[in-house]
């Protein structure tokens, strides 16, 4: 598959904890990095539609707008995904299984916003190229690498699915443990074949 090229020239928690010194920190932090919550979120598996989304990114208050009255236990689970302290009192307080799918849906609706971006819109295109995102089901499009697409931009509607830019149609995805099609949303495929025009596809009969 040739290349896509653009025209646009520790938080201490239930399931995940990080414990280093001050002097760990100075001495490696790419191994820090590769460490953080949202590096650990995105290996899972089922997790490979999601790409990592930039710490910056997710710390500007502008690109989570909205977001708090969708998330519940939202600082919390934003705390969670920016490594964040939390005090001790409300750790207790909050159960383990809820912050967990607080942390993830924070995430998943931060990423699709991330994607439309073109730092994101890069990232995804890296997935592209790697067939991350499937192949098309039909015979005629001889394994045409595929995006993922939302049906719905509201969590908890509709699972994931891919779409074919060749044969332009919406398959399900192969996948056991399923992502909220929420995470990807209904704008980036199409925004993506704009910034990205030399997509390659295999010509269907």
């Amino acid at each position: 598959m040739s290349s896509v090229t653009s025209n646009k020239g520790g938080i201490a928690c239930f399931w995940y904890s990080r414990k280093r010194t001050a002097g760990q920190f100075e001495e490696d932090e790419e191994e820090l990095e590769d460490h953080s919550w949202i590096t650990w979120f995105c290996k899972k598996r089922g997790k490979n539609f999601l790409c990592r989304v930039n710490e910056d990114f997710i710390k500007d208050e502008f690109n989570l707008n909205g977001l708090r009255k969708v998330v519940p236990y939202y600082d919390l689970a934003l705390n969670t995904i920016l490594d964040e302290e939390v005090p001790y009192w409300i750790e207790e307080e909050v159960d383990d299984n809820i912050l967990k799918h607080s942390a993830e849906m924070l995430y998943g609706l931060i990423h699709a916003r991330y994607i439309l971006t073109p730092r994101g819109l890069k990232a995804m295109s890296e997935k592209f190229e790697n067939a991350d995102f499937g192949f098309c089901p039909r015979v005629l499009c001889k394994n045409q690498y595929c995006l993922p697409v939302g049906i719905s931009d509201k969590p908890h509607k509709e699972f994931i699915k891919i779409y074919c830019p060749n044969c332009q149609d919406v398959y399900d995805t192969f996948q056991k443990n399923k992502l909220d099609g929420a995470y990807v949303g209904t704008t980036f495929p199409h925004l993506f074949y704009m910034y990205f025009p030399s997509i390659p596809t295999s010509e269907v009969k």
